[in-house]
């Protein structure tokens, strides 16, 4: 089976996205649409793909599917509006900013009984993975303690922090959605410290540029999440889980992996410097998994369902950090 996608949104992420799809012998990328032609036309023609709107990828017959790259402020309509039109849907997170819009696209997915499956691509980077299985394998006993590491090499500019929805939203959501997948329980409390420390144009903005979560479950498992949005030395990821029988961990990979040893002592190369190049693998396997999904008529994972839950995390760390107490879910 071959899944024939169609591309909406051909920014940065959408450039990921055209190569993760072109990368998989069981897709192929039919159609790319961009309210800037021209960034159309460039991926359009890297990949052998046509120009369309999205009336008329909504109307076609040759697409199966649609990964949404578009603006936030797009997506719920634009998840509706395939829904309705039967194809299948893979969505860059967040559905929306708005918890009570999210219900309501959701809604309208499970009316329609479409496919579709939230852009958290973190839970299909190879090293996470690792992680997670040796958790599922009983490598290191019950899990009790993660913890999350989250650094970007720069802050963006301050346009794009207005209309992202704040760092908890933007940011740590990834994170929300890799506590989750690792704790294994739902977490029901939720702490929240949040500070301008990098950029004072964030603050008057009205966000933050470093923050500190911790979450609980009922159990007691905890998760400590670190976020900032400067990391002078690189793209700093880095998840450890603590068990009854011991710790596994994931560090922070780089381009090449060597060390060099001289009269200067130990060096190693410099961190990837963005997304684009820390989780290429990770792009690639969660569109594998997608169009596995597919093929198998399974429910794709992480669903709406696991976006809503995110979202819901980071609006209760936004009131912590806002209002200085804990918040019970």
């Amino acid at each position: 089976m071959t899944v024939r996608f169609g591309l909406l949104g051909a920014g940065r992420i959408g450039k990921v996205h055209a190569r993760a799809v072109d990368s998989n012998p069981e897709a192929r990328l039919v159609a790319v649409a961009d309210a800037f032609e021209q960034a159309a036309k460039d991926i359009a023609t890297a990949y052998g793909a046509e120009v369309r709107s999205i009336d008329e990828i909504e109307a076609a017959n040759d697409i199966d599917a649609v990964v949404i790259c578009t603006p936030t402020d797009t997506h719920a309509d634009l998840i509706e509006r395939f829904s309705k039109a039967g194809k299948a849907i893979f969505c860059e997170k967040p559905i929306d900013l708005d918890v009570r819009r999210v219900e309501e696209c959701l809604e309208v997915v499970e009316k329609t009984g479409a496919a579709l499956m939230v852009g958290f691509n973190r839970r299909f980077d190879p090293h996470f993975m690792a992680v997670k299985k040796a958790i599922d394998d009983g490598a290191i006993g019950k899990v009790e303690m993660v913890t999350i590491t989250s650094r970007d090499p720069g802050a963006p500019p301050v346009d794009y922090i207005k209309r992202s929805g704040g760092i908890f939203r933007d940011m740590t959501i990834h994170d929300f959605d890799m506590a989750r997948f690792l704790l294994g329980e739902e977490p029901v409390s939720v702490s929240a410290h949040a500070s301008v420390l990098v950029d004072k144009t964030i603050g008057e903005a009205g966000d933050y540029d470093s923050v500190s979560v911790i979450l609980e479950t009922a159990s007691g498992r905890q998760a400590l999440i670190s976020n900032s949005r400067r990391a002078t030395y690189g793209y700093d990821q880095r998840i450890e889980v603590h068990g009854s029988k011991g710790m596994v961990a994931a560090e922070n990979q780089r381009p090449v992996s060597i060390e060099v040893a001289n009269e200067k002592g130990y060096t190693r190369p410099p961190l990837h410097d963005f997304f684009m190049t820390r989780y290429t693998e990770a792009y690639a396997n969660e569109i594998a998994a997608f169009i596995a999904a597919l093929s198998k008529g399974q429910k794709a994972a992480p669903s709406g369902a696991d976006g809503l839950a995110a979202l819901k995390l980071a609006d209760a760390a936004l009131t912590s950090a806002r209002e200085g107490r804990t918040v019970r879910l």
